[in-house]
């Protein structure tokens, strides 16, 4: 499986974290569970991190099946939408996004 990662590096705007959050959940999060073969979406918010590590604000993860469908998704119409809407996500928020695609294997736990 292939997991597909935009990492927000960098800190949401001072009084705007709670803005930010209810805009991924309301405005993207209904975008980004569209996209064509998407498997499951995960939205993680950064809470807290090593000292001087650098900060994410959030991760965006999305679980595909093969590279296949991960790059049908990043050639969809609704992908293109979310991006247009991230825009706006973009203004509460200082640093930059990066995209990183990974294979993923699991392990269940002893």
């Amino acid at each position: 499986m292939i997991i597909r990662y935009a990492l927000f590096e960098g800190e949401i705007h001072t009084g705007r974290e709670e803005e930010f959050r209810r805009f991924v959940k309301e405005s993207l999060v209904p975008l980004w569970t569209q996209f064509p073969g998407a498997q499951e979406v995960r939205v993680l918010d950064g809470t807290g991190r090593d000292d001087g590590a650098p900060a994410y604000a959030m991760a965006l993860a999305i679980r595909y099946p093969d590279m296949d469908a991960c790059n049908e998704a990043l050639q969809s119409s609704v992908r293109l939408q979310s991006r247009e809407v991230t825009g706006e996500l973009l203004k509460m928020f200082t640093g930059r996004v990066h995209h990183h695609v990974f294979e993923a294997n699991e392990y269940a736990p002893a």
